[in-house]
């Protein structure tokens, strides 16, 4: 996919670089050992790393996919990608939290297409319907592409006081929006707020952040630099070495001292006004990190989990989706 506006080609940046600690008592009771929780497939016939690649590769190509991941993960990535050829799998050599792996792999795009649009998708998220996400998707690269100085999320309206997600408090329309999806700055982002803020901010019109992010690679890496000099100065490092011979040496010198920065908490926290905020409207999101948050989904759509239903700690029965779905305009 390329830029409307005649710049750089748009890449997808598919994050898998997480341990699933939370979900590691389900599954292990399902399949008897750990797996992280990205590459299991809960419901239907894909994990949800391969929903994530197949969504990026819907809106940029297999070509333009870039995934992160755990350097421990490798066998679970190569399997799972058979018929996926993506453009490039980048191993961590330790999970040095979201802005490592937010940063490693617009390492490699910014030295392949320095003039690029990137879209993160994180890898452990439920989305229903994905077409309809899609849409959402590809009108937020339309807004990064209009509005290159600013980061574009999409946010979701909550149903209910979730203390465990990051919310953002939207403010004013950003200047010149288009009425029929409307854009809006962003005054600030409470993270995991206790239930007295939660409620404030689900009273203010907040939204849950989804961190599904378009935006310019160069505004974002300018930004970067910003928020986490240190950090930044290493993967400058690394990306002057990209395709060379010390190209794997560096990459394991950096991560020997990487520090250990939150892209949300370190970046979208500390610079509201450098972001946007779009409404995720009519699409059913949730971030699959707890179990009961697997058991609520399916449930609404109606849907029987692949595992046992035993290896939940409540019992488990599908009750219709709740959902209001309009069609699209």
């Amino acid at each position: 996919m390329t830029g409307w506006n005649g710049g750089g080609d748009v890449w997808s940046i598919v994050l898998a670089g997480g341990e699933g600690e939370r979900m590691k008592p389900l599954v292990q009771r399902w399949l008897g050992r750990h797996r992280p929780k990205q590459y299991c497939t809960f419901v239907g016939t894909r994990s949800m790393f391969q929903h994530t690649v197949d969504r990026a590769a819907d809106v940029t190509g297999f070509g333009k996919t870039v995934v992160v991941a755990g350097r421990t993960h490798e066998p679970e990535v190569r399997a799972q990608l058979i018929g996926r050829s993506v453009e490039k799998v980048l191993w961590q050599p330790a999970n040095s939290d979201t802005a490592a792996g937010v940063f490693l792999p617009l390492t490699y795009v910014r030295a392949h297409d320095p003039d690029a649009t990137v879209v993160l998708f994180p890898s452990d998220h439920f989305v229903y319907p994905e077409a309809r996400f899609l849409n959402h998707v590809r009108q937020a690269i339309e807004v990064a592409e209009r509005w290159p100085d600013r980061l574009v999320l999409l946010g979701v309206r909550p149903d209910r006081l979730e203390l465990e997600y990051g919310w953002i408090e939207p403010e004013s329309d950003l200047m010149n929006g288009d009425p029929g999806k409307p854009v809006r700055n962003v005054r600030t982002f409470p993270e995991k707020p206790d239930p007295v803020r939660a409620d404030e901010a689900m009273r203010n019109g907040a939204l849950w952040n989804t961190l599904v992010l378009a935006a310019s690679a160069d505004v974002l890496w300018e930004l970067g630099r910003r928020c986490f000099g240190g950090l930044l100065a290493k993967f400058e490092r690394l990306g002057n070495e990209i395709g060379r011979p010390r190209e794997a040496a560096v990459l394991e010198q950096i991560y020997a001292e990487m520090p250990k920065e939150n892209f949300s908490a370190g970046l979208l926290q500390r610079r509201p006004d450098t972001v946007a905020v779009m409404e995720l409207e009519n699409v059913l999101w949730s971030d699959w990190g707890k179990p009961e948050r697997i058991a609520e989904t399916l449930r609404r759509i109606n849907k029987q989990p692949t595992f046992p239903a035993h290896c939940l700690d409540r019992p488990f029965a599908p009750r219709p989706l709740s959902l209001q779905v309009r069609p699209l305009s």
